[in-house]
């Protein structure tokens, strides 16, 4: 089949998917009194970070962690450049200023931890494993903020019935495992043909592509009045990608960075 063709299969397998998943598992947080701002940043970020994540790891077993890596990058670029800046074009975001405070610092310095550990040229694998800590130490503060901040907010973005909600997860899920092996295979087969880097890819198509769920879940929660919950979707996943999605990467398979590669610099004559 056509690499071309099978990239845009797995784009279109991530959105369906992403949609799917993220209503399922946003409606199963919502049974539980979840607030919404926890369920965005929490829940949502890793519905809609599921095709990162399976591209991170199908990308890192087939001996091209770079792409992981590239689109972990890039598919923050987009979420706040492009997933952004569209919400913003439909209407101003209000969020509770308490929301803002817990994630938009730890989401805006994420990169510097990841830029600090590939000064040397390689994410080990204990970068990786470092990078996980972090992640996890974060997940549970979260978690205990969100205990703390339990809500009994009745409608919002997802599925209420119970059957619905396990289908959606089931399916979504399994839409979006298959999206992460189509991507993968068709990004590689793209940037072989061009000969362009799999860094590259990662960091354009890849990361575009990828993107597809945060695009919808933003968008969908902006149209149905959930500021929070979309707003907490591009912080959460930006800390998701970040940290969490390029760590089994590397632990799989040490990332090499070239910095022509990351760093755009400027010709001399």
């Amino acid at each position: 089949m056509n690499d071309f063709v099978v990239l845009t299969l797995g784009v279109v397998c991530a959105g369906i998917g992403g949609e799917l998943f993220v209503r399922g598992a946003v409606g199963l947080a919502l049974r539980v009194r979840i607030s919404p701002g926890i369920v965005g940043a929490t829940v949502a970020a890793f519905a809609t970070s599921s095709p990162e994540m399976s591209v991170s790891i199908s990308s890192a077993l087939a001996g091209n962690p770079e792409i992981a890596l590239g689109e972990a990058l890039g598919s923050n670029a987009v979420n706040v450049a492009l997933i952004l800046g569209l919400a913003l074009v439909i209407s101003g975001i209000q969020s509770p200023r308490d929301s803002v405070k817990r994630d938009f610092p730890v989401a805006l310095l994420i990169p510097v931890p990841t830029g600090v550990l590939v000064l040397d040229g390689e994410l080990s694998r204990f970068d990786g494993f470092l990078m996980l800590s972090m992640f996890l130490a974060w997940l549970v503060t979260a978690i205990i903020e969100g205990r703390k901040q339990r809500s009994d907010t009745t409608e919002a973005l997802g599925e209420h019935r119970r059957w619905s909600v396990a289908i959606s997860c089931v399916v979504g899920l399994a839409l979006l495992v298959a999206a992460g092996y189509l991507i993968v295979a068709g990004a590689r087969g793209v940037s072989y043909a061009l000969g362009i880097d799999g860094f590259v890819i990662g960091a354009t198509i890849v990361a575009v592509g990828t993107s597809t769920p945060e695009l919808a879940t933003t968008i969908i929660a902006k149209i149905r009045g959930h500021d929070e919950v979309g707003l907490g979707t591009i912080f959460g996943s930006n800390i998701y990608h970040g940290i969490f999605v390029v760590a089994p990467a590397a632990i799989i398979h040490p990332i090499v960075v070239a910095w022509r590669e990351v760093v755009v610099a400027r010709k001399t004559a």
